[in-house]
């Protein structure tokens, strides 16, 4: 969303911080994903919900058709509620615990991406115990790197994720010998805010190379899911809006080698919701420091934590002022040094009361809030409500 684009007045009215998100964004994004992934045989994609839970956003993307990837029983909980079948759901993590397996037994999930073999285990007895056979998914490990930060990479050897390579026939004949659950694919994920196609490809070889051992012992899947993991531009969010979701979708069109009657899955979290998320924050003092000047905001890393976190780079825009630029650290209110949203950034001349837009902030911004402080939670809005 161009700066001009925001609703200045409109938003001057509402409590800082808060999120606000551009509905007619976030519905051109569902359209493009859709449109590109209609045009290759049996692709179906999924909204990882770990992005963003909020109501109002999940509502547009069950109005899409997209299906839901969650990572707790909480997210299978909150996409239920919002109307998302479970036909369509997909539940992941390395560590479920028992009630969070009974919530997709009870409702018949699509599908739990299982990551060991006592998961298996602890799936198949409570299986039995309501009659019930579990569709599971097993999540391998590749050993496939990507160019992403290291905190987001998930699938090398060393990360807690999956099952290894070496163990995924001894795991697959196991599953086989259990009587409540069906063994219905394999499932991959190796990171996430990968710009880089060649990551996917690899990924795609990687896969490829396992499907053909696996036909070797007269297995087929009947579903393949890559996860998701494809980036946003941080850096230009006015410029481009949407992921290059065609060249996403060719990738695995042009180096997967699907069998016949197969699906392929996708995840994608990130590359829905990123950029049509802002947070909204109001400058409070500005402080003129030894050596620099300081915009201090009514935002803290409470109300977006990835620039601490990760030393994530958000751009920073102060939407009410048309003045010349000067250069600022924009900081927050926290009494933690990292309490940092950019250092040395330059901004129109910025004065109390000022709004500032953190762009790209959909994504992981206000499903990772905290009340770290007491403070509120900021709360979040569409576009077409306000």
């Amino acid at each position: 969303m161009a700066k001009g684009k925001f609703p200045i007045e409109k938003l001057k009215r509402i409590d800082t911080p808060f999120y606000y998100y551009d509905a007619e964004l976030l519905r051109q994004t569902l359209r493009v994903i859709n449109t590109e992934a209609s045009k290759h045989e049996g692709f179906c994609v999924h909204y990882a919900v770990k992005a963003n839970a909020n109501p109002k956003v999940l509502r547009i993307i069950r109005e899409s058709g997209l299906g839901v990837d969650c990572v707790s029983g909480g997210e299978i909980e909150v996409s239920l509620k919002a109307g998302f079948p479970a036909s369509k759901i997909v539940f992941a993590g390395v560590g479920k615990s028992d009630w969070e397996i009974n919530i997709g037994l009870d409702n018949d999930i699509f599908c739990f991406n299982v990551e060991s073999i006592p998961e298996l285990e602890v799936i198949n007895e409570l299986a039995a115990q309501k009659g019930k056979v579990a569709r599971v998914a097993f999540r391998l490990n590749p050993n496939v790197g990507a160019h992403t930060h290291a905190n987001i990479t998930t699938g090398l050897a060393e990360n807690k994720f999956g099952i290894a390579m070496r163990d995924m026939m001894s795991v697959i004949e196991e599953a086989i010998s259990m009587k409540n659950v069906k063994v219905v694919g394999l499932h991959f994920h190796i990171g996430s805010q990968i710009l880089d196609m060649g990551d996917f490809e690899a990924l795609c070889n990687r896969v490829n190379e396992l499907q053909n051992e696996l036909e070797r012992h007269r297995i087929v899947m009947e579903h393949i899911n890559v996860g998701g993991g494809l980036g946003v531009d941080y850096q230009h969010p006015n410029r481009l809006p949407i992921p290059d979701f065609k060249a996403y979708f060719d990738t695995y069109a042009k180096k997967l080698k699907l069998r016949p009657g197969q699906t392929l899955h996708f995840e994608l979290g990130r590359a829905v919701v990123a950029q049509c998320g802002s947070l909204i924050t109001r400058t409070l003092y500005i402080k003129q420091g030894a050596t620099k000047q300081f915009a201090i905001v009514d935002a803290g890393f409470p109300d977006l934590i990835r620039p601490a976190l990760y030393q994530a780079y958000h751009k920073i825009e102060n939407i009410t002022s048309e003045e010349p630029f000067q250069t600022y650290d924009v900081v927050g209110p926290i009494c933690e040094s990292t309490d940092v949203f950019a250092k040395q950034i330059d901004l129109n001349q910025c004065h109390r009361g000022d709004l500032l837009a953190i762009r790209s902030a959909g994504a992981y911004g206000e499903i990772m809030a905290s009340q770290y402080n007491c403070r509120r939670l900021p709360k979040g809005y569409m576009s077409d409500e306000i």
